[in-house]
């Protein structure tokens, strides 16, 4: 009687035996992917740990992915996905790039451990890496800025990024000299005054926003001396 029942109802019965598969979706093998790399770095993460660590077994990720570096373009997507770009739709290019760098400083700066990896990484298949990079394109030649320097000026730009998000997570005493103070007396004098600066902000983001000006300023003056070479 109970199997007529479910079947007026229109319901298969429950099948027995193991619960259904974990569903695995780009976004939790992302996510995944993020907490194993932040454990275990670059050199402990592979398919059988990423699989481990999602309570799956291998074979059910090489359902989604062909090999690590699927996942890793998923990681890479992700977090350029984060960098803010808008600004390059309504500011000059100077303070467009500010905007760009500072976002993308934030966005690594919690996954330093990534910047090796992300840094070298190919953007081939990378959607949202090649559109971010499209929007810094756009705005830099908007501003004038030649076609052929265009490149060597986001990667100009981004080293100093990729630097400055593993100095956020750097010891705050990592210039202390200790017991070589006395031997070192103008660094550690500098190293004092340093951390009693005025500006409210942390040492990481006083160098950097120091770092970043010296750069935006070098690079007008580039654009500038281009421009002037252009018209002779």
């Amino acid at each position: 009687m109970a199997l007529d029942n479910q079947a007026a109802s229109g319901h298969a019965p429950r099948r027995a035996g193991r619960p259904v598969s974990k569903v695995l979706t780009r976004e939790s093998i992302t996510t995944a992917t993020l907490e194993l790399l932040e454990t275990a770095g670059y050199e402990g993460f592979t398919i059988a740990a990423l699989a481990k660590h999602l309570k799956v077994a291998p074979s059910a990720l090489y359902n989604h992915v062909e090999s690590k570096k699927d996942v890793l373009i998923w990681v890479q997507d992700h977090l350029m996905g984060l960098v803010n770009t808008r600004a390059f739709q309504t500011q000059p290019w100077d303070d467009a790039l500010r905007a760009w760098a500072w976002s993308y400083r934030e966005a690594f700066a919690s996954h330093a451990p990534l910047v090796p990896v992300i840094a070298v990484m190919p953007v081939g298949g990378a959607y949202e890496t090649l559109r971010m990079y499209e929007d810094v394109t756009r705005g830099l030649l908007d501003g004038g800025w030649p076609r052929e320097r265009v490149i060597s000026t986001i990667v100009a730009v981004e080293s100093f990024i990729y630097g400055s998000a593993m100095d956020v997570s750097a010891p705050t005493n990592i210039f202390d000299p200790g017991a070589l103070a006395a031997d070192f007396p103008l660094f550690t004098a500098a190293v004092t005054d340093s951390a009693t600066a005025p500006s409210g902000r942390s040492n990481a983001d006083d160098a950097f926003d120091a770092g970043l000006e010296a750069l935006i300023e070098g690079l007008r003056a580039q654009l500038e001396r281009l421009r002037a070479g252009s018209h002779r």
